[in-house]
């Protein structure tokens, strides 16, 4: 398998304006561009079983899915690119598709050939991601987005994608607090039917997969009424003035784009048995049995209280500066604001500023035990995040709430890791804590993309699922509890925090975040 360049090196985008230099210079140099590989048996195998189909598999359930939401928390990252690849592979009408992050690094490929696939068969697919972190030559870009049944449109363009650094600059010099309102919703719906939304972008890190650092994420998938919802808002984005044809955003177009058989190295790549293992193609093939033992065993759960709650294209009016909020906080907000009992949290990001430590204060004086979960600096891969956690750690420990940070060598990614890396390392790969989840009183639970940060609360635009069940939040509190023990995670208080535990490199690049402005936290 291919080894592609790491994305903890774009994360910190998200927090802190000071590295942007450094940041367009490593985008501006990556080529991700798959190498031709020899045909092999391999690749006649695993054509699509034309006898079935997505309206097939659920034809039992719609009369259900009028009026009832089917969940299922995809909680591994193997299972989560699967239960993606067979949606693709068996769309009938139309795939839908919003990302924050979409990397051309192995998953990416793989994931690009399945749509392609998909396009062939007669299959409408619109993508729309965020500018600022694209990573992918636009060549690459427009050559996808050439597809007759492909449309790629790129969110608040003019920081990246056909700018020049000194373009790029301009754009956060003229226009702040623009350039730095994000799209950070992910979500993927198929025929208007079945989505699938959490914290996963498309990079092998999010799905088990690179080899050296991996994110203990989360999704749900969601059949049925809710999905209208999530429709309707991934429309809101497509037709918004923010979101730009991907053909328009470029000054010049290259003349290689309608080549005849210019996917041809894109499927060789993807079929490959080196890159995409043949018992993963296994698991795709097998999914529509699962799916039906998965409904039968009652683990997919039907419900009439769920809710998806995004915010809208621009987050708010800006009347606040960089502040202001939006649906997604607001939601959050009365969810703390009326917990009885618990509240168990986890944020791979987690910079509390005096409304987030007042609710919090709020909540453990009327009882409420409050238990968070966020990366340690040994475990995170975004350090100006990291330090702007750690200069009011203190503070919100006294609050009242309990936290506890991640291990990098936590024993549960053995669990969780892609069986089929197992066998293919010598080493373990270090793990990261990138789920975005809540479960308050032990009966509703929010999984989502937003981040415990103001740059969630008030800039980038975020989007939750809310499910009132404590079937659900049995669940999701059964891995909580897992990442709590002392195996996975250390418990922090006043007397100590776990920092020592990494080289005194990395604590000094640390310490030097603190003297850069964090005008964008």
């Amino acid at each position: 398998m291919q080894t592609q360049p790491k994305q903890s090196q774009y994360h910190f985008l998200k927090q802190n304006i000071a590295f942007l230099l450094l940041v367009f210079v490593v985008i501006t140099s990556c080529k991700n561009e798959p190498e031709p590989t020899p045909e092999t048996d391999f690749c006649a195998s695993i054509h699509r079983d034309e006898t079935t189909s997505l309206s097939q598999e659920l034809e039992a359930l719609n009369e259900k899915m009028e009026t009832q939401t089917g969940v299922y928390v995809l909680e591994d990252g193997s299972g989560s690119m699967v239960a993606r690849a067979w949606l693709s592979e068996y769309a009938e009408e139309t795939i839908d598709i919003q990302y924050f992050i979409f990397s051309l690094d192995n998953v990416g490929l793989i994931a690009c050939d399945y749509l392609i696939r998909a396009a062939d068969r007669g299959v409408k697919v619109r993508i729309l991601v965020d500018d600022i972190m694209v990573d992918a030559d636009i060549e690459d870009i427009l050559s996808f987005a050439s597809h007759e049944n492909i449309t790629v449109k790129i969110y608040n363009p003019g920081v990246n994608l056909g700018k020049n650094l000194f373009g790029k600059l301009k754009t956060f010099t003229t226009d702040f607090r623009s350039a730095n309102q994000r799209m950070h919703n992910k979500t993927f719906i198929v025929d208007g039917k079945v989505a699938i939304t959490g914290g996963r972008n498309i990079a092998d890190e999010y799905f088990d997969y690179d080899h050296e650092y991996n994110f203990r994420d989360r999704d749900i998938l969601l059949l049925g009424k809710v999905s209208k919802t999530m429709n309707t808002s991934f429309e809101d984005f497509w037709d918004s003035d923010l979101s730009q044809d991907v053909t328009t955003v470029v000054d010049h177009l290259p003349t290689n784009t309608t080549e005849p058989n210019r996917f041809d190295a894109l499927h060789e790549y993807a079929c490959n048995p080196e890159n995409f293992w043949p018992q993963v193609r296994t698991r795709i093939a097998n999914l529509p049995k699962t799916f039906k033992n998965i409904n039968a065993s009652g683990k997919l759960v039907w419900l009439d209280d769920v809710q998806f709650i995004s915010d809208i294209p621009g987050k708010n009016d800006g009347t606040n500066g960089l502040g202001g909020g939006g649906r997604s906080t607001t939601a959050l907000i009365e969810l703390v604001k009326n917990a009885k009992t618990t509240i168990d949290i986890q944020s791979p990001y987690l910079i509390t500023g005096s409304l987030a430590q007042r609710l919090f204060t709020e909540a453990t004086a009327r009882g409420v035990k409050v238990r968070i979960l966020t990366n340690s600096l040994a475990s995170t891969d975004n350090l100006e995040a990291f330090s702007s956690y750690q200069s009011s750690r203190a503070t919100l420990l006294k609050t009242g709430v309990r936290i506890f940070e991640f291990k990098p060598d936590a024993e549960e990614r053995i669990s969780i890791m892609t069986g089929e890396l197992q066998e293919t390392l010598e080493h373990k790969p270090i793990f990261g804590l990138h789920a975005k989840s809540m479960v308050v009183d032990n009966k509703i639970t929010v999984i989502g993309t937003f981040n415990l940060d103001p740059r969630s609360a008030n800039l980038n635009t975020e989007c939750v699922v809310i499910v009132n069940s404590p079937q659900i939040s049995e669940g999701v509190l059964k891995g909580m509890e897992t990442e709590f023990k002392p195996e996975n995670s250390w418990e922090t208080t006043l007397d100590y925090n776990p920092d020592a535990e990494v080289d005194n490199y990395k604590r000094l690049k640390t310490w030097t975040r603190k003297i850069l402005p964090k005008s964008i936290l």
